[in-house]
């Protein structure tokens, strides 16, 4: 129904804005992540949203990037997780180091995460690891859907490619089969760029 909302930032907290477009003030509960990437009241700005409706409510989050909103969604798959604890949990962590935990099989980091208990942790790893939307292939090549999907995250354009190079050279003698192969060069790319922030 609604992709986008383009407009002028009101007003901004740690978990909502308040948006001006066309008129109309929209109210959009969004994360710490999100609101921390988005422009200060009186720029203009993009999120990128999705409608929650059930009988008693309705409610519009919105995210700086394509693939926070992505993220958002496949964590309501998880069993006992809905919007508000999707909210809670991407503000406690980026993204792509939530993706990297995921890939990693990390317990430990994923435990820690605000709002993720011991069992959320263990269910979010069944029903999510190696299957994140932000990762669906394009058919435009293994090398370009992989920096595609971590351009998509938020990294650099020319850190990406590079990183998901340096990837496939690694494993280049491998013989793993197509969607193995896809998840280890994903995992080792996202662990390259992350270590490169780390000591940036």
């Amino acid at each position: 129904m609604f992709n986008s909302l383009t407009g002028q930032i009101n007003h901004k907290e740690e978990n909502r804005v308040l948006l001006q477009s066309s008129g109309l003030e929209w109210e959009i509960l969004t994360t710490r992540t999100s609101s921390h990437q988005l422009p200060e009241p009186g720029e203009n700005a993009r999120l990128y949203v999705h409608l929650y409706h059930r009988e008693d409510q309705l409610k519009l989050y919105g995210f700086a990037t394509v693939a926070e909103r992505d993220v958002f969604l496949d964590l309501m798959k998880v069993e006992g997780i809905g919007p508000r604890q999707a909210q809670k949990i991407l503000s406690g962590i980026e993204v792509h180091r939530l993706v990297e935990a995921l890939e990693r099989e990390d317990l430990g980091l994923l435990g820690s995460i605000t709002g993720i208990g011991p069992k959320t942790a263990q269910k979010m790893l069944l029903k999510l690891r190696g299957k994140l939307s932000i990762f669906q292939p394009t058919g435009a090549g293994l090398e370009e859907d992989l920096a595609g999907a971590l351009i998509g995250m938020g990294f650099e354009r020319r850190a990406a490619r590079t990183a998901v190079a340096a990837a496939m050279r690694a494993l280049r003698d491998g013989a793993l089969p197509r969607e193995e192969l896809e998840r280890e060069l994903f995992r080792r790319a996202i662990a390259l760029l992350s270590s490169q922030e780390a000591s940036g």
